[in-house]
């Protein structure tokens, strides 16, 4: 101890510890000033206010067991002090506990002390197993010279890396895996550009998640929005690309698995034209739906890959931009008036559409969707639904109960929205939102209500095969937001020079 401690001080250190390590979440909250102005931080960002605090502990399951070994109080005044920690953990190793401490009034417990500031700190895992199933510095060495010499990816674990089994992001799956022969289509063209693998990036379980929540890994952090969903079902891929453990984040787009990552967490993404990117030694999840597509923290390495995996040249069309603005009220006022605020500097046409259609739209691609999804993995998950977690057990007991019949409705209703969406984009540029909502908290989650408002956007280019590029931006609260361009099928690279012009105006 480097200075005496005010009265009481010490003891109700001593009992936050306590309520600590039993997760006595009640007690923490007592012991943590009230109101906007507390604060917490460790590793993944700053949490502002009790309440954050307060949700936070109770959804986390309890904090690492840990031993204090030395305790340094600098005194600022009777009524205040810093108390700085030195914690060893059970697993290994050392940490650090930083927390003001302030003498409250009429605070009955532990002498009116309270923390109104704290920050964890503690060694980083070897290997942060949210975001890698398996990562190497590099994993694969690139087999050449060529234009993305010097980029890392990260592979989707959908993709076959040859040398190592596809995990589909489940322990089950991936316990049963032959070890890959070959890489798969992408990954090899990647190879062969002169980038290397950096690891194999964690998946949502068999890609049918917009969270990017993993049961079984857990939550990846979302490095632009802490304490935020990282969107999933690219959310590994995605994460490594916004840390930086990678440049180019390898992954799928079904129902919108990179544009929703890329506007939660302020990257840019592209869902490329379905059938324009070879999806050999691909896991599917919805053939008539799923598309190769990549993740980048600048529009220029997003172009840079586009030139890679792309066929050449263009169909065509003008750089128009066209939003439909019942679209944009489609999303929440947060993600609203941050898309409004953009479209006000580009000079964007406003064009009507009729909207009538568009929840049976979204109701029929998730039911042709799901139709497709247990025919790809039906045969594997008949009788053995428990070894997924609970949100992808139930989207499969959903799938596995949808018959011919209301498959083949489904199907016909997706036949006449794909021609009235390319009507629509025609060779315009559509602006829409990549999402309807900033990423959700994660002490909270996401829930149907909120999945079924993505999808009212995002199906849009996934029923219609089309392109589409998400590009950050941030609302006025600082949260990343998502642009999405749409254009007509083949027009992959003009949106990946209209991503880069955007951003630089």
């Amino acid at each position: 101890m480097s200075a005496p401690a005010p009265a009481g001080l010490l003891a109700a250190v001593a009992a936050y510890e306590t309520a600590l390590m039993g997760d006595d979440v009640a007690a923490l909250d007592r012991l943590f000033a009230p109101g906007p102005g507390t604060l917490r931080a460790d590793a993944e960002g700053v949490l502002v206010g009790h309440d954050r605090i307060a949700a936070f502990r109770s959804a986390r399951g309890g904090a690492p067991q840990r031993t204090l070994v030395d305790t340094h109080v600098q005194v600022i005044d009777d009524d205040h002090a810093l108390v700085v920690a030195v914690t060893e953990l059970a697993r290994g190793g050392r940490g650090l506990q930083t927390q003001v401490w302030a003498r409250a009034a009429g605070v009955p417990e532990h002498g009116g002390w309270q923390v109104t500031a704290a920050h964890v700190s503690v060694p980083p895992p070897a290997l942060d197993t949210r975001i890698w199933r398996v990562v190497g510095d590099p994993l694969v060495p690139p087999r050449g010279a060529g234009p993305l010499t010097g980029q890392t990816v990260a592979v989707k674990d959908l993709y076959a890396v040859a040398g190592h089994p596809v995990g589909a992001g489940n322990p089950a799956w991936l316990a049963q895996a032959p070890t890959e022969p070959a890489h798969a289509a992408a990954v090899g063209r990647l190879l062969d550009a002169g980038a290397s693998v950096r690891g194999i990036a964690r998946t949502d379980e068999l890609a049918y998640s917009l969270a990017g929540a993993n049961a079984h890994y857990g939550t990846p952090p979302n490095p632009a929005a802490p304490y935020r969903l990282p969107g999933g079902s690219s959310s590994g891929s995605a994460t490594a690309v916004g840390l930086g453990a990678a440049s180019i984040g390898l992954g799928t787009d079904t129902g919108g698995s990179i544009r929703v990552p890329a506007a939660y967490q302020g990257l840019y993404g592209i869902r490329t034209t379905h059938g324009a990117v070879d999806r050999t030694g691909l896991v599917p999840l919805s053939p008539d739906f799923d598309t190769a597509g990549w993740l980048t923290r600048c529009p220029d390495l997003l172009r840079s890959v586009g030139d890679v995996l792309l066929p050449p040249g263009s169909t065509g069309g003008s750089d128009e931009l066209v939003v439909v603005p019942g679209l944009v009220d489609l999303a929440e006022p947060e993600v609203d008036d941050a898309v409004r605020g953009w479209l006000a500097s580009t000079g964007a046409t406003a064009v009507d559409a009729p909207l009538e259609d568009l929840d049976e739209w979204r109701t029929a691609f998730q039911v042709w969707q799901a139709h497709q999804a247990w025919q790809a993995h039906g045969g594997w998950l008949e009788g053995r639904l428990d070894v997924l977690g609970a949100d992808v057990r139930a989207r499969f007991s959903h799938a596995a109960a949808v018959d011919p019949v209301a498959a083949g409705r489904a199907r016909a209703v997706l036949a006449d929205a794909r021609t009235r969406v390319r009507e629509l984009v025609g060779d315009r540029v559509l602006v829409l939102p990549s999402a309807p909502s900033v990423a959700p908290l994660t002490a909270t989650g996401s829930t149907p209500a909120q999945r079924n408002a993505t999808m009212r956007l995002t199906c849009l280019a996934g029923l219609a095969g089309l392109p589409a590029v998400s590009i950050p931006i941030r609302s006025t609260a600082g949260l990343p937001v998502g642009i999405c361009l749409v254009a007509a099928a083949g027009r992959d690279r003009d949106l990946l020079h209209l991503a880069a012009e955007y951003t630089q105006r």
